[in-house]
């Protein structure tokens, strides 16, 4: 097995590089490799190179960068993922799991049932480690471009500045099922809410900004089921293994 590295720098055949610290911890101490071993690298621009390590120490990894191949895992539809911030480890989970299906875009909701109250800098280190859990995602599952990772955002102003083509809002009442969805231009954006549901007030505002208000099933999903299911749905209907089944 040829394990898969994150580098956030510019990358050329030839060229060598000395690994973050991250990746040099990883490398040195989890995966235990040695000089010669091959890796492949990316940068999040697209594609990505081979590369064998030739250099090797406690604190510092030297790789040198070969060939480069235009590999491009990314899903034909684009899926917006705008998610009520989770207590705990869920939203871990959640980004984690989105990220290996394909999601092109993450927005933390604030919204009013959220009960996570943190001051800007305890987001700005919330933001920092969900950021390095969709990086381990990626290159767990292949993908060669980072999906955004956008800063939290209010609910109200998330809905009136969302311009997607086509928007959806998850709701275990809806009247609405997916099949009465038309996504236009390949791109969708989708509202979970967190442990609490949505408030009626945001249902009301989500559906004046044009969110059709959907139901997967019969059954109430978890907040950390609900983005997974919807995004396995779309995907193997209209994104990744389907072609224009909600058109």
């Amino acid at each position: 097995m040829i394990f898969r590295i994150y580098q956030a720098v510019e990358l050329a055949p030839g060229v060598e590089v000395n690994l973050d610290k991250d990746a040099v911890n990883h490398i040195v101490n989890v995966l235990r490799l040695k000089t010669d071993d091959s890796l492949i690298i990316f940068n999040g621009e697209g594609g990505e190179y081979s590369a064998e390590i030739i250099q090797i120490k406690r604190r510092e990894v030297k790789v040198r960068i070969n060939t480069f191949q235009n590999i491009n895992r990314e899903s034909n539809l684009n899926i917006h993922l705008a998610q009520g911030v989770s207590l705990g480890e869920k939203m871990d989970f959640i980004l984690q799991k989105v990220t290996e299906l394909g999601v092109a875009e993450i927005t933390p909701l604030i919204t009013a049932r959220c009960n996570v109250k943190l001051s800007k800098d305890r987001w700005d280190k919330k933001i920092s480690r969900w950021q390095k859990i969709i990086i381990s995602a990626c290159e767990q599952c292949g993908r060669n471009i980072l999906p955004r990772l956008n800063q939290a955002i209010n609910f109200a102003d998330f809905v009136a500045q969302n311009e997607a083509a086509a928007k959806i809002i998850l709701h275990p009442a809806a009247k609405s099922v997916l099949s009465d969805l038309d996504v236009k231009q390949n791109e969708v954006s989708v509202l979970i809410g967190p442990e609490g549901g949505f408030s009626t007030e945001e249902l009301q505002l989500a559906e004046q900004h044009n969110f059709l208000s959907v139901k997967l099933g019969p059954r109430i999903l978890r907040t950390e089921t609900a983005g997974l299911a919807i995004t396995s749905i779309l995907q193997a209907q209209c994104g990744d293994l389907g072609s224009d089944m909600l058109h």
